[in-house]
């Protein structure tokens, strides 16, 4: 993905352009001159016409303050998973209850930067009403919509998007010819051939897409044999009258002649191939497509074909290589699917092998491969809700989704997806299942749906979610579910600042889990837990021994995620002690490894503790802007420091210092510094990243200003102070 950066920090997330942009100059002007005049612009026009790239090249040439921002709605089919794709595109992650639509517009309410929404067709109400809200709230916005109609939203600006001209047409078929090293005929050639390419790319309307479908078939056939071909299936469609090409049709007549001159293994994986919402691996296309007429060992060679024929298109992901078919190209082949009878059992082939693949990637969260499956997660993530969708409209699909909504645990709580995972979990949990088969499936739901709520601050679900859990598993005799309802209970009971009952519950089910032989991320959190509460009961010996010993463990087996929440503990344990620079050593690797996780809530802990350990240093003012930072950060966790006292007691602490050194007037200068800082900004702050936001020019301490070193023992608050700001972007 582009970086678009200031001060070091991404600001955008537009693709590269993998190849030439052709044209265009008088469309690329007009659109910049409608992005000046209004803040929500639509660029309309037919299938395959160039909107999409159009549009992104546009957008890539403005540079609002806080970037451009893409948001592919192609794959979405449902309406209530548009302000879903809104957040997951910016890069946001929301751990509390509130909806999608609140996080965007406290993300958006004092940003300026342009949202690109491509593909808004088929959700258009959603969209409508989402630009609508946004633009209301959020006065630095800019909207740039995508897709064959308009919005119909007041202030809207159109701008239709016609096919290009000739001399255009065939210098887009020449560029795309080379690329594949063909000569069309036309740069060199002789009078007949340059007559054919002009006349080709008439006959397609100068509609990109089928000039690119075309340029595919020029290794194989001259530009004349294209035409003819070309030529014969419009007169089929037409009844032979040249004068009735209606443009409307002219893309889905190149789609269909590229589909008739495909091999009965090139059509037959097409139509198979649209199964797939979004990019999807090799694997999965040898899984799910093949069988029947296809072979698993000739995918690949199938694959080959299509991509040389522009049917698919191949992109680089951190999951490794994907493949995506265009919408219009899908739509084609769907239809192909459903003629053949063969739909419903493709779609089962998918979800199997997506329930399959979260099945794996649960089990490799406790391995080296962890990062590896935080992205493969989050690039299968259209794929993973269809496969949902699928299992929880189906009949007997019940039981399955519950287990795919379980199974993705580590996905909603360790990858900043706390909302998402609720709502898949809620809608998992009220479905009945076959006794035998779901019973299993449903426990782990439950214990999950708990855990979620638990990290949201929503304690009332969460208790109901854990009664039903353990009594349920008591009375089917369960130990693996009253282990996790066990430990979820006590996680619930240290937020909450009941410590005794907290380590008891959370010794009992460690226990439980050595006599069941179960070891994972979980119950590695279960001991990093414990020692919380160990620590804040003042024996931060024993919490040191617990958290040294996760710590180990996780080496062992290249666990990353609750290594991160051992580190958290004992760098808390190394600031009691006196050592802020071993605290902060510990408190930057926890860190690291947080961002990259889109953990949310561990992020958030560490700068609250780095800002305590910043103060210890000497650097009241800095402390103060991490403090506002953090706080910024809070409100797309949940209930600032869980509402703890004990979790509280550092930020209190902090606070009084750097107030006492800097003056209330200095001190809340800095907070709101602080607070104007994004969350990548605040990351890359708070770890002294090259090229972060300097530190604002004030003296390290101020005159008679009072460590913090000698106050470590100050007492917790007796309640947490809120703060307020808006959530991390």
């Amino acid at each position: 993905m582009r970086d678009l950066r200031r001060d070091g920090v991404p600001h955008g997330n537009l693709p590269l352009e993998l190849d030439v942009f052709v044209g265009r100059a008088t469309e690329l002007a007009e659109l910049a001159a409608a992005l000046d005049s209004a803040r929500l612009v639509t660029v309309t026009g037919a299938g395959g016409v160039g909107k999409s790239r159009l549009a992104a090249r546009a957008a890539r040439r403005r540079s609002p303050r806080d970037g451009v921002w893409r948001v592919q709605l192609a794959p979405v089919r449902d309406e209530e998973f548009v302000d879903y794709a809104v957040v997951e595109a910016l890069g946001l992650t929301d751990h509390t209850t509130r909806l999608p639509r609140e996080t965007l517009l406290a993300h958006l309410a004092e940003r300026e930067l342009l949202l690109v929404l491509d593909g808004v067709e088929h959700l258009a109400d959603a969209c409508a009403s989402l630009v609508t809200e946004l633009l209301g709230r959020a006065p630095g916005l800019r909207v740039l919509a995508v897709g064959r109609r308009p919005l119909d939203v007041a202030g809207e600006l159109l701008v239709p998007l016609a096919p290009l001209g000739t001399e255009e047409a065939v210098e887009l078929l020449t560029v795309r010819a080379g690329q594949r090293h063909v000569t069309c005929g036309y740069a060199a050639g002789p009078d007949a051939d340059q007559r054919e390419v002009r006349e080709l790319c008439r006959r397609l309307d100068g509609i990109p897409l089928a000039i690119e479908l075309a340029a595919g078939r020029l290794g194989t056939l001259s530009p004349g044999q294209v035409l003819r071909r070309l030529d014969d299936r419009f007169r089929l469609l037409t009844g032979g009258d040249r004068t009735a090409l209606p443009r409307h049709r002219t893309l889905r007549t190149a789609i269909g002649w590229s589909h008739e001159l495909c091999t009965p293994p090139e059509r037959l994986l097409w139509a198979r191939l649209s199964v797939f919402t979004g990019p999807f691996d090799l694997e999965a296309a040898e899984y799910v497509c093949s069988g029947d007429g296809l072979a698993a060992d000739e995918v690949l060679d199938v694959v080959s074909a299509l991509l040389a024929q522009s049917v698919l298109t191949r992109e680089e992901s951190p999951a490794g290589v994907r493949y995506r078919m265009l919408d219009t190209v899908r739509a084609y082949g769907a239809g192909w699917l459903a003629a053949t009878g063969d739909a419903d059992r493709l779609r089962r082939r998918h979800r199997d092998w997506y329930v399959g693949l979260a099945t794996w990637c649960e089990l490799e969260w406790f391995s080296p491969r962890q990062a590896e499956v935080a992205a493969r997660v989050d690039a299968e993530l259209p794929n993973l809700r269809s496969a949902l969708e699928h299992c929880l409209n189906e009949p007997d699909g019940a039981h399955l989704g519950q287990y795919l909504a379980g199974a993705l645990w580590f996905h909603w709580v360790g990858c900043g997806r706390l909302s998402e995972g609720r709502h898949w979990l809620e809608q998992a949990v009220r479905l009945e299942a076959e006794p035998t088969a779901g019973e299993q499936s449903r426990l782990k739901a439950l214990w999950v749906l708990a855990y979620v709520a638990i990290l949201q601050g929503d304690t009332v679900p969460a208790l109901a979610a854990l009664k039903e859990c353990r009594e349920e598993a008591e009375r089917s005799a369960n130990p693996t579910a009253v282990a996790y309802a066990e430990h979820r209970s006590g996680c619930l009971a240290l937020v909450t600042d009941d410590l005794p009952r907290a380590e008891a519950l959370l010794r009992s089910a460690l226990r439980r889990y050595r006599e069941i032989g179960e070891l994972n991320s979980n119950v590695l959190m279960g001991q990093v837990e414990l020692a919380m509460a160990r620590a804040f009961q003042g024996d931060l010996p024993d919490a040191v021994r617990l958290c040294e010993d996760v710590r180990r463990v996780c080496e062992d087996h290249g666990e990353r995620w609750a290594r991160g929440y051992a580190l958290y503990v004992l760098a808390y344990a190394a600031w009691s002690e006196g050592d802020p620079v071993r605290a902060r050593e510990l408190l930057a690797d926890c860190l690291g490894g947080a961002h990259r996780f889109r953990d949310q809530l561990g992020s958030v802990l560490a700068v609250e503790l780095l800002a305590l350990v910043t103060a210890a240093e000497g650097d009241a003012a800095e402390a103060a802007v991490l403090q506002g930072a953090a706080g910024r950060m809070w409100p797309s966790v949940g209930l600032p420091l869980f509402g703890s006292a004990h979790y509280n007691a550092p930020h209190e602490l902090c606070e009084a210092a750097a107030r006492e050194q800097l003056g209330d007037e200095r001190y809340e200068q800095c907070v709101r510094h602080g607070a104007r800082l994004g969350r990548r900004e605040a990351v890359a702050r708070a770890l002294r990243w090259p090229g972060s936001p300097a530190s604002l020019p004030a003296p390290r301490t101020a005159p008679g200003g009072r460590s913090v070193a000698g106050a470590r023992t100050a007492k917790p608050a007796a309640s947490p102070t809120r703060r307020g700001g808006e959530t991390a972007g």
